[in-house]
């Protein structure tokens, strides 16, 4: 079949034997809108060519309108699936950027939420990874724990998937009550739930024909990429940002890294079911050690006043009034405060000129820049690996197009 002048566009370099098509973007297994140019010698992959931007929200230029404390709704929305971590990134670059400290509570407390994101994060991804190679029952198996994490969130927020709880300066209120032990109950059943899932899979012969020796990117490929987070661990480099270069209160817990060795989407699979069973280890160190006290800084030019001190107190009525009207104005500079996030490194660059926005916000996102490997992983595979690799990637387009 010959290449037509169309094609020659879309895929430059497609020799003269070959077949391109697209894939997506309306195909379900690409996880959103993202469409694929596919050059094929019969089945076998020649060439992968992502084409994305169906979903550009700019979300980034956006908040450079927006007074610090909007923007948080904002950037939890990049990463639909985990708006924890997001924001919190998000917060730890402006806290340094205004030298703000949150007090111990409130820091114990994001690294709850953050590992319950993980957790949700990946329960997503296992689902629907194991739902487009053909497996279905996992998907409701998932789904099932994630609904417990998802009612969670709305316990302590109201709100499911968009919590918006954590602030610039700690928490908009501390946990409501019987939330703790709602997730003290939570990781005391999720080991066995992860056993589940790696009954149906782990050891499955169509799963491991499936995922083994496909898509197989090395360390040193991943690091020329700049990638990192799980994809990086699945090829045997045990960098993880949370002991590397430990932010909140990770260096006072222990958890380990998980690793594999042949960089495979199988590894990935293994790297990501052990990243679950650490989290939820991280998480019952947390509640353990969760001391009293306030969840947020006692700032009031930064932090608003709690609520119940607004019908009785004129100063705290006019501190909420001002913040949210006029905001709060951090002095001139750049932070830039990176953490784990369940698909890799995600941080936020921002730049202060003094004023009540940000100047600048430019996002560093995990998934944008995990999925310049596709081309690599995919040469030389069937087109049916194509699906097995974009799972083992992990992309939410909400975040690669922004």
């Amino acid at each position: 079949m010959s290449i037509t002048p169309e094609q020659m566009e879309i895929l430059p370099g497609a020799s003269e034997g070959s077949m391109v098509i697209n894939m997506g973007p309306q195909h379900p297994s690409t996880h959103g809108v993202l469409r694929l140019v596919v050059e094929l010698d019969g089945e076998t992959i020649v060439d992968v060519v992502p084409h994305i931007g169906y979903l550009h929200t700019g979300i980034e230029k956006t908040c450079e309108y927006e007074q610090y404390q909007k923007c948080i709704p904002l950037v939890e929305r990049m990463d639909y699936l985990s708006a924890m971590n997001n924001s919190l990134a998000f917060v730890l670059s402006v806290e340094k950027l205004l030298d703000i400290e949150v007090p111990p509570r409130g820091v114990w407390l994001r690294m709850i939420f953050s590992e319950l994101q993980r957790i949700a994060s990946h329960l997503v991804w296992l689902g629907t990874h194991a739902l487009d190679i053909g497996a279905m029952t996992p998907f409701f198996y998932c789904f099932r724990e994630r609904e417990r994490i998802l009612d969670m969130f709305e316990h302590l927020s109201g709100v499911r998937m968009f919590p918006s709880w954590i602030q610039v300066g700690g928490w908009r209120a501390d946990v409501p009550e019987g939330l703790l032990e709602k997730i003290a109950q939570f990781v005391e059943d999720f080991p066995a739930k992860v056993d589940d899932y790696e009954g149906l899979l782990t050891e499955n012969p169509i799963w491991v024909e499936r995922t083994r020796n496909i898509g197989i990117i090395t360390a040193d490929e991943c690091i020329a990429l700049g990638i990192n987070g799980p994809i990086l661990r699945g090829s045997g480099y045990a960098f993880d940002l949370r002991k590397a270069n430990p932010y909140l209160y990770y260096d006072q817990v222990q958890f380990d890294i998980p690793t594999g060795t042949a960089g495979d989407v199988y590894d990935r699979f293994l790297v990501r079911m052990e990243e679950m069973r650490q989290a939820n280890r991280i998480i019952k160190q947390c509640l353990q050690r969760l001391p009293d006290g306030p969840v947020s800084s006692e700032d009031r030019k930064v932090v608003p006043p709690p609520r119940e001190e607004l019908d009785n107190s004129m100063e705290s009525l006019i501190h909420h009034f001002k913040l949210w009207t006029e905001g709060f104005r951090p002095p001139e500079g750049e932070a830039y405060v990176p953490i784990e996030g369940p698909k890799g490194e995600i941080g936020y660059y921002v730049v202060s000129d003094g004023s009540n926005r940000p100047w600048r916000v430019k996002t560093r996102p995990p998934c944008f820049i995990n999925l310049q490997a596709l081309p690599l992983m995919s040469k030389g595979h069937m087109v049916a690996d194509i699906v097995a690799v974009i799972g083992s990637i992990d992309i939410v387009l909400g975040e690669i197009d922004r």
